[in-house]
């Protein structure tokens, strides 16, 4: 058994306090206005614009005269930033301005709607309704029923809230996204359960929603600050590595840059080159996916080529984005699988660019990103600027894209069988989802989800298409319903007038509406496919030493985010969920495959239970989840089943701490790559049993062509046991990867 590994829970504090301003926080609060009526400047068309601005500041000012923030500041200025941000990184008018300056009125004030719409008219008002209404949210505890079980998540309420404003005015998602940037700007003064809370629901709702709305600059900062305080040491090393790496090889980039700057200046292009560094973020996940150490990730650096168009046409743009293309690859050679065209296939979110990579004359890749002006202001300042350019006159082809991707989340907000947990995991796979594009027998471009079938492809050509489907041609050749998309495929949809959805389909449709839309012509038997859900399901918990009872049906029901268990009984029975998730749910056997050593009971009178999706180990940053029961269940913060559940159940946080010292072995997983040779795993065993004295519990490696690849799970007391054993077999020869991956 494990020893007190954990002590203490930490208690909720208030984020504000009151106290008389003094004359040095009258000055600051000035001079940070001073800097948002100089950027708003550039937003009013002209001194009655400004003047909203001025006054909503001068209202909002007297609202919050002597309240402080957490970190003992004026809380002015957070509204103040927030309408920073709002201006400078999105690029948002003067009515959003204000409403940024206003946000927090209604909420923390005694001043009411009615009294903003007095003041500044109904779409101010609705702004900062909007506003409120995700603020009351977010800041509420879960709701119970009289069992004194959850009922629903009111994060997750949140974020349908948040949604169904785009119905309204997108306005609101952005100012928010703005308040949301700041608040993990300042993050540091948050106690730490509240910081986990925040992080993860940045990282779960409002980091997808920044990126799908083309707000890339928001959508990264959120992201290093999220690495920042989950992984810091992981931060620090590559932030470090970065800056090394970056004034080592800055003269290179520099001797890059000056051939493309004279052949574009001798071409006529009125053009401007930047510089971009790959962010830590982006690093850390690319190193984790692939599994890749710093030195090994070689699109480190960018350059940008940003120019204004001779002609303000869409047919100019794209032809001088491939003029551009051609001057610079008649310099150096480029790697043809890294060509990315998005001028001519713009992303989901409105992206357009020519991306390429080049080899410098000293040996290091470079990408290159060649946009025109509109485009880069797209990219920066993503659908804010869309809708601008859109006004202005300027229609896109990506316009539609946008606006089917709108369209298709008012249909799922409106869907009387989703409830908001359902909602938040459906439209988080929706935001986080890739997409490859498809054509019809015509020629016409679709955008589909990575991994969806023909069958999927149908559906969403029409229902009654996907209802009548009986094969597919693709690429001119026959193929079944089941045949998985490629990006470029061309797809014909054979159909039958007689032919009807089979229950067999489900088990190779990937995307929701189709799968809905079989549910729908199945919904008349439901009663039939009730009673065969609970034949299968009692067949499925057999084979887990289970029985078949209320309990067990409510937990299976409230994983699977189902409104109640007939439903969810439903559509087990048809084979929208499959025996194998429930087995991963239910299988503790297999959660806790390393034994009960992984359970304690600590003095502080809770049962602690080691998550087996992360599998922490001392010295790991962690976070708690408490059950009604009692039990805490601790997870790695990277992990993402803790991103989900503190999004959806923040007051299920608790902050456990690791004693400094125990006894106790915990099991992980080292990855390993390198050149092969004789004698490699007895240098290895060696390495790690003999000299480091940590015990191993599996080896499995593999050869091929002089390669050799493979994992080893090794018992290690904490973390810096560890690391120390990862730098000790960096040292045995030939070894070229090592490092923690999950088991």
């Amino acid at each position: 058994m494990l020893s007190r590994t954990w002590i203490t829970i930490i208690l909720i504090q208030s984020s504000m306090s009151f106290s008389q301003f003094t004359q040095k926080d009258y000055e600051v609060i000035a001079r940070n206005y001073a800097e948002l009526k100089e950027a708003a400047k550039k937003r009013c068309a002209g001194e009655q614009e400004l003047d909203v601005v001025q006054k909503a500041f001068d209202f909002a000012n007297e609202a919050h005269k002597n309240v402080r923030r957490r970190s003992g500041e004026p809380y002015m200025l957070h509204p103040i930033a927030v309408a920073k941000i709002v201006v400078n990184d999105i690029g948002l008018g003067y009515k959003s301005i204000a409403a940024a300056l206003l946000h927090d009125v209604v909420e923390d004030t005694d001043y009411t709607v009615d009294d903003i719409r007095h003041l500044f008219g109904d779409k101010i008002a609705s702004l900062v309704e909007g506003l409120t209404k995700i603020k009351n949210v977010l800041d509420n505890q879960d709701k119970k029923n009289k069992d004194g079980q959850t009922e629903s998540s009111l994060q997750a309420e949140n974020f349908k809230r948040i949604l169904l404003t785009l119905n309204d005015d997108v306005r609101v998602v952005l100012i928010k996204l703005a308040d949301r940037l700041h608040n993990c700007r300042t993050i540091e003064f948050m106690p730490e359960y509240k910081r986990d809370k925040i992080l993860s629901e940045t990282m779960f709702i409002f980091v997808p929603l920044a990126h799908r709305l083309g707000l890339y600059e928001v959508k990264s900062e959120m992201e290093n600050i999220w690495l920042r305080y989950k992984e810091p040491d992981a931060y620090n090393d590559i932030t470090a590595k970065i800056n090394r790496d970056l004034s080592d090889k800055e003269k290179s980039i520099d001797e890059f840059i000056s051939p493309i700057r004279k052949a574009l200046t001798d071409a006529g292009f009125d053009f401007q080159i930047k510089r971009r560094v790959k962010t830590p973020y982006s690093i850390w996940h690319k190193m984790v996916t692939k599994q890749l150490t710093f030195e090994q990730i070689y699109d480190l650096y960018a350059v940008r080529v940003i120019f204004n168009p001779a002609e303000n046409s869409h047919e100019s743009e794209r032809d001088q984005c491939y003029h551009v293309f051609s001057i610079i690859t008649g310099i150096y050679r480029y790697k043809p699988d890294r060509v990315r065209d998005w001028v001519k296939h713009p992303k989901n979110n409105g992206y357009e660019a020519l991306h390429c990579t080049l080899m410098s004359l000293t040996g290091l890749w470079i990408e290159v990103q060649i946009r025109t002006k509109r485009m880069d202001d797209i990219a920066e300042k993503g659908i804010a600027a869309h809708w601008a350019y859109k006004q202005d006159g300027y229609i896109s082809e990506n316009d539609s894209e946008m606006d089917k991707w709108l369209s298709k989340v008012k249909e799922i907000l409106v869907s009387s069988d989703v409830n908001a947990l359902e909602l938040l995991d459906i439209i988080h796979n929706d935001l986080t989802t890739t997409t490859i594009s498809v054509f019809t027998p015509k020629g016409e471009q679709k955008s589909i989800q990575n991994g969806a079938t023909a069958l999927d492809f149908a559906y969403m050509i029409h229902s009654e298409i996907g209802s009548k489907a009986i094969a597919a041609k693709v690429n001119m050749k026959l193929a079944p319903l089941s045949y998985v998309l490629k990006t470029g495929d061309q797809i014909e949809i054979i159909s039958a007038e007689d032919a009807h959805p089979k229950v067999e389909w489900m088990e190779f449709l990937q995307t929701r509406h189709a799968k809905n839309l079989v549910l729908d012509y199945f919904r008349p038997q439901r009663q039939h496919f009730i009673d065969l859900g609970v034949q299968t399901l009692t067949v499925t918990l057999g084979s887990l030493d289970k029985k078949y009872s209320d309990t067990v049906l409510r937990k299976l029901s409230d994983s699977f985010n189902m409104s109640n268990t007939d439903e969810f009984l439903f559509r087990f029975g048809i084979g929208y969920f499959r025996p194998e998730a429930v087995r991963e749910i239910l299988d503790e056997k297999a959660k806790h495959s390393a034994g009960q050593e992984y359970v304690i009971n600590s003095a502080d009178g809770h049962k602690y239970v080691i998550a087996s999706c992360c599998n922490p180990i001392p010295g790991d940053p962690v976070v708690g989840f408490l059950a009604p029961d009692g039990s805490i269940t601790v997870h790695k913060k990277t992990c993402s089943v803790a991103e989900d559940i503190a999004t959806k159940h923040g007051n299920w946080i608790v902050m456990p701490k690791w004693e400094s010292a125990t006894d106790q072995s915990f099991l992980v997983r080292i990855s390993l790559k390198g050149i092969d040779r004789i004698g490699l795993l007895n240098d290895l065993t060696g390495c790690i049993s003999v000299s480091m004295g940590v015990n191993m519990r599996q080896i499995h490696l593999a050869a091929n062509d002089g390669i050799f690849e493979g994992f080893i799970d090794l018992l290690v007391h904490n973390r810096v046991i560890l690391e120390k054993v990862l730098s000790n077999i960096m040292k045995v020869k030939g070894l070229q990867n090592v490092m923690r991956t999950d088991l």
